[in-house]
């Protein structure tokens, strides 16, 4: 480089930046205050069972964050009545009782109640371990 010019120096600032905010920063409570000020419409919604391991254990595979917004009035499906007789009848060919078929499935007593009582809503998951546990088919043609 040397004998090509006189060298000048580079008065140009140069600006280092962070990246642009992801979607987290925007959520930010300054951001959104000064959004706020701003004028800027904002709306909060919380999600449904948020920070709960609800869903895990709720037993039902609907979707009730639909159920809640939806306006017309509608009722979760419930045990029919063949089912209740066909586990109960199983459970007593089996010489169980309702606590020790919950334990071999690893539920709740009071899942067999609902489940026995048709207050239940049918869950799949349950009705397989059901089936495998008092070796009948409980579900679907016989």
């Amino acid at each position: 480089m040397a004998g090509i010019g006189p060298m000048t120096q580079d008065w140009e600032p140069v600006v280092i930046r962070k990246k642009a905010p992801n979607s987290a920063a925007k959520r930010d409570e300054k951001t959104v205050n000064a959004a706020r000020r701003a004028g800027a419409d904002v709306e909060s919604v919380r999600k449904f069972n948020a920070g709960t391991n609800k869903a895990a254990s709720s037993g039902t595979s609907l979707n009730t964050k639909r159920l809640d917004d939806d306006t017309e009035n509608l009722t979760h499906e419930r045990v029919p009545t063949e089912l209740k007789k066909a586990i109960m009848q199983a459970r007593t060919e089996k010489k169980l009782t309702q606590s020790q078929l919950a334990q071999i499935i690893n539920e709740k007593p009071q899942v067999i109640q609902e489940y026995e009582s048709g207050k239940a809503i049918p869950n799949q998951q349950i009705l397989s371990k059901l089936e495998r546990a008092l070796g009948a088919k409980l579900r679907g043609k016989k």
